[in-house]
């Protein structure tokens, strides 16, 4: 099979009509479907099947499509491989994390590998869900991820464990409750919340699921953003109560007036993990970053020991 007539079946398959896929790649329709036309000859099978609305894949064509996406990752890993080796340190990470994740120690893990390895660059970015972010990662559009992550990894990616993250339940000092030293969730039962999205493993989705679990209303969720930051200074402006990792509440406390809430009948406790493709290339600055957050890791350990 020629190359470049995979490449183009890939697109026909993206667009679902020979037309449109003829325009993005800018080829006239005729010279698209003789390449169609060579690449079923080589495949010994037809890939589509025409219909009112353009083409659709047959099941041989999805076979091959599902091959063709690998392909692609495998040489853009290639590609990246070859400039790493070429550049040594120097090169690009791409991380996603969840906005607990990122508000956290994720920071200093990139200030260390920043410093370690002036030339290289990166791209972080925050998704609420990590169903989202290891979709992402599969796609090869992300390097590592680093999310809050309570269930065994799906087929195909990498999971290490580094460390426990606690959330909390944190209001401004003004609120009613500030001035408790123990506070029962059922006592919690009237108060508004903000929270993150609802898609997360964390904040609003736990929340709820405690308050069930318990037997109370369901919490009222008057805010619900992705942004800590926001979340943070929210809170510290109003009545509402927040949910959080216990880290960044404790760093935002003295500059916005944030106070944790003492809920002594229920601890979240998440795992926080880094994950990679399993078949997937690794950079050397992506493994130099699994290293920081490795060693971070053992120090968080060494303290609570």
């Amino acid at each position: 099979m020629d190359l470049r007539d995979i490449e183009y079946f890939a697109v026909i398959a993206e667009h679902g009509h020979l037309g449109r896929a003829a325009e993005a790649l800018g080829l006239g329709q005729p010279a698209l479907s003789i390449s169609l036309r060579r690449l079923e000859s080589s495949a010994g099978a037809k890939l589509v099947k025409r219909t009112p609305k353009g083409v659709e894949l047959t099941d041989i064509g999805s076979t091959l499509l599902s091959h063709v996406r690998r392909l692609k990752l495998a040489r853009e890993d290639l590609a990246r491989e070859v400039s790493d080796l070429a550049h040594g340190q120097a090169g690009h990470l791409r991380i996603g994390a969840s906005p607990a994740t990122a508000s956290g120690r994720l920071a200093e893990a990139c200030s260390t590998l920043l410093k370690d390895a002036p030339k290289i660059t990166l791209d972080v970015s925050i998704a609420a869900s990590t169903d989202a972010l290891l979709q992402t990662l599969r796609k090869g559009e992300l390097d590592i991820i680093v999310p809050h992550m309570l269930n065994a990894p799906p087929e195909g990616v990498v999971r290490e464990v580094l460390w426990e993250d606690e959330f909390i339940v944190y209001a401004s000092v003004r609120h009613r409750l500030a001035r408790r030293k123990s506070v029962a969730l059922a006592d919690l039962v009237q108060e508004r919340w903000a929270a993150t999205a609802a898609s997360a493993i964390l904040g609003r989705q736990s929340l709820q699921r405690t308050f069930e679990e318990r037997g109370l209303p369901a919490p009222r969720i008057a805010l619900t953003s992705d942004s800590v930051v926001m979340n943070h200074r929210l809170v510290a402006s109003s009545d509402l109560l927040g949910i959080a990792s216990r880290r960044p509440v404790e760093q935002d406390a003295g500059n916005l007036g944030l106070k944790i809430i003492p809920v002594t009948d229920v601890k979240w406790i998440r795992p926080v993990a880094v994950v990679y493709r399993k078949d997937g290339y690794l950079s050397p600055v992506a493994r130099r970053f699994i290293a920081i957050l490795k060693a971070m890791a053992k120090e968080i350990a060494a303290k609570k020991g």
